[in-house]
């Protein structure tokens, strides 16, 4: 099996500490969050303003990455589903993927939200949010 390296290049600072206390999406009342940025990639962080939508990409580092199907929303009610049909946290590459907006600036400080991952939680990258896809 080939493993790929990614880099940290930032920390998730919120007021939601434990998975059971955390929406499910952002849209589920997710707070607005602070992402502290390490200093290498101050210079990437340039252009990014106020108000623009982005991807963030997490790693949720609390994961059980052994989990191949879950029930959508942890719901006894929903069928056993695989986690690739689902945005569940728990599978083999945990990557978290949340469109949020930029709501400040302060240096290596960029707050966003909503989001809903946990304080902690490390950022591996920002992307902008591009218009409807083409077919």
């Amino acid at each position: 099996m080939q493993t790929y390296e990614v880099r940290v290049i930032g920390r998730v600072e919120s007021v939601l500490r434990d998975r059971a206390s955390a929406p499910k999406q952002g849209r589920d009342g997710a707070p607005d969050a602070w992402v502290e940025f390490d200093a290498g990639y101050e210079v990437g962080l340039r252009d990014l303003a106020v108000g623009t939508e982005v991807l963030l990409l997490t790693w949720f580092d609390r994961a059980d990455r052994e989990v191949l199907s879950t029930r959508p929303r942890d719901d006894p009610a929903n069928p056993e589903t695989g986690v690739f049909s689902t945005r569940s946290p728990d599978r083999p590459n945990p990557i978290g993927l949340h469109r949020v907006r930029v709501l400040d600036r302060d240096g290596l400080r960029v707050l966003v939200g909503p989001l809903e991952a946990l304080d902690g939680t490390p950022v591996v990258d920002v992307k902008p949010v591009l218009g409807p896809a083409e077919r």
